[in-house]
């Protein structure tokens, strides 16, 4: 296949700009117009383009995209213009900057500059002139020149880092990359309007309410122990950060704080009220996010923007002012996401995927043969702990044994794990926790032995050897390097290191960036052990993802879930394929037993 390198430039203005809006309202915005494209075909010269959006749409259309891959530095942004405006969609389109994200995660700035540079492929021109508020008619032929010649040095800088990152880049992964994109750009989920409006309505009315009772609780909410107290009475576990001014722990209730500014997106609305009021919001998260859902609605389908390779592990994060990676349960946002007329939505969630990936790693083989089989480990789990058969169990034992599973296995100590039980309305004593605890590392003894090998494993990689983790072969530390996975791509720890925390303990950290600042992020076995089960829960869903993207459209995906679109009459067998195809057990792990289960609806959240 051929590559076709290009790059878009585009008019901006002093209120209008990727600044002020999303990248889905700027491209469809009525004020878009394109100044101007550079395109290479494989290694041959790059040409700009400027003319008539008729006339640029027949420049791109003697391109041969059928049989090409399109490679764009931040793709997502080049092929909504190239597929909304033109009508393009390429064979496969390959982003730099996923790439980059994947291989080097935050070790090097995303932008292409910071990247040539790490690379010494180039210099990436700073704009040459005051494009601000210029129509394509604007520019004089001077100026155009100068345009020109900086967005081919940027086409031309995108094809070079290609071919340097492509030497080290896994085939499944471009293809993950490709589909990424393709849920923005190939919207297909219709949005209800008039179901949004309505909602609307209610979230502002119920936002008023909360807004009243939190009007009597103003010295509450300015006192950062009050404050604390009351989260812990609702079931948060307050934020913290590392005071710049003490160096020790405090809270962190600033408006600029990542975890307190996260709790605007709780699932209990009294939560969400809480934070915006101390923050001095005047939204809460439902009715911004459902006013932008109303805005896009006004101008065609939902694009689903993910971020590839967000996460330190690989998932997927939510991008583009919609995080469609949280969306509450039950939340009438999704019930006005629509599957398009002839057709139905199909929701696919893996079952006890890290969990599985955790007995499988482990070795453990009792959990293991129990998922194989079908049991309930919740059930088998609470009759552990408290000395009775299995079908003796409650509902509230279940879900005291459901916890531990999905929340023990990474050495969660017992205040974090009653704080767990107690977010769902489940208060114990901490010297149960501790016990309950006590009963899960005992029942399955292998998961605490792989938190102590994943320690050895770090010190390896303090020390450039090699050491694996777990089962033989599936993953191992090469040096710094990282940690190898079975889809060839690497969990890394810049600068690992040993340093003397305040109580003289010795422990591991390792750089993390945050803005412009670098902090340390501490690192132990039990949280490496997560780590890597969340990256290999991962590398399943991205494997079943492709498997399922021949046959039907993907729409989106959601965390260990797949929304897919099936025509109206294969509704049932399109669910029976999807379900089908999520139980496809890796060829790098044919003894993991997976499990799922598929619903259909009209609409995502009428899916069952």
């Amino acid at each position: 296949m051929k590559i076709i390198t290009l790059d878009f430039e585009t008019y901006y203005a002093k209120d209008y700009g990727l600044r002020k809006c999303t990248t889905e309202e700027y491209i469809r915005h009525e004020q878009f117009e394109v100044i101007g494209v550079s395109v290479k075909v494989d290694d041959g010269e790059t040409e700009w383009f400027s003319g008539t959006k008729k006339d640029t749409k027949e420049f791109l259309k003697k391109l041969d995209w059928e049989s090409s891959v399109a490679v764009a530095h931040n793709a997502m942004f080049d092929m909504a213009i190239l597929n909304w405006h033109f009508d393009i969609r390429p064979r496969k389109i390959v982003d730099t900057l996923s790439m980059a994200r994947a291989l080097y995660g935050t070790e090097v700035g995303g932008s292409l500059d910071a990247l040539v540079t790490r690379f010494n492929l180039g210099v990436k021109g700073n704009e040459v002139l005051n494009a601000l508020g210029k129509r394509r008619l604007d520019f004089t032929p001077e100026e155009m020149e100068a345009y020109a010649g900086y967005c081919i040095n940027d086409t031309e800088l995108t094809y070079k880092l290609f071919g340097v990152l492509a030497k080290d880049f896994p085939m499944s992964e471009l293809n993950l990359i490709d589909l990424t994109i393709r849920m923005f750009t190939e919207p297909v989920i219709e949005l209800d309007e008039a179901r949004l409006m309505s909602h609307l309505q209610l979230v502002q009315i119920q936002k008023e309410q909360l807004m009243d009772k939190l009007s009597h609780e103003r010295e509450t909410l300015m006192s950062n122990p009050k404050l604390a107290e009351l989260l812990i009475d609702l079931g948060v576990t307050p934020p913290t950060k590392i005071s710049a001014r003490t160096g020790k722990e405090a809270y962190a209730f600033a408006k600029s704080d990542e975890g307190f500014k996260a709790l605007l997106e709780h699932e209990d609305s009294y939560v969400q009220a809480i934070v915006a009021a101390r923050m001095g919001v005047k939204s809460t998260i439902e009715e911004t996010r459902t006013e932008r859902f109303i805005s896009v609605a006004r101008r065609g389908a939902l694009p689903i923007p993910l971020r590839y390779y967000a996460a330190h592990t690989g998932r997927w994060g939510g991008s583009d002012k919609i995080n469609m990676q949280n969306l509450p349960r039950g939340s009438q946002l999704k019930f006005a996401m629509l599957a398009p007329e002839g057709y139905k939505f199909v929701d696919s969630d893996l079952s006890q995927i890290e969990a599985r990936t955790l007995a499988w790693l482990a070795e453990q083989e009792d959990l293991l043969t129990a998922f194989e089989r079908g049991d309930d480990v919740y059930k088998i789990m609470a009759s552990a702990i408290y000395g009775k058969p299995v079908e003796d169990i409650d509902k509230d034992e279940r879900f005291v044994g459901k916890t531990t599973i999905l929340g023990c296995g990474y050495g969660m100590g017992a205040a974090k794990f009653r704080a767990q039980l107690k977010t769902f309305g489940k208060d114990l004593p901490q010297e149960e926790c501790e016990r309950i605890i006590e009963v899960y590392r005992s029942t399955y003894p292998k998961i605490p032995e792989l938190w102590r090998a994943a320690s050895k494993a770090l010190d390896s990689m303090i020390s450039n050897q090699s050491s694996p983790i777990g089962r033989a072969g599936a993953v191992m530390v090469e040096g710094t390097a990282g940690i190898r996975l079975p889809n060839g791509l690497y969990l890394k720890y810049p600068n690992l290191r040993k340093v003397t925390n305040e109580e003289g303990r010795t422990e591991m950290v390792y750089d993390t960036k945050r803005g412009r600042s670098t902090i340390d992020n501490r690192i132990y076995g039990g949280k490496a052990i997560e780590n890597v089960c969340q990256a290999l829960a991962r590398i399943v869903i991205g494997e079943q993802l492709l498997r399922v993207a021949k046959k039907y459209k993907v729409a989106m995906t959601v965390h260990d879930a797949i929304g897919c679109i099936v025509p109206e009459a294969e509704e049932q067998t399109g669910k029976e394929f999807v379900e089908m195809v999520m139980k496809v057990r890796p060829k790098w792990a044919q003894d993991l037993p997976l499990d799922c289960e598929a619903f259909t609806g009209d609409s995502y959240g009428g899916c069952k």
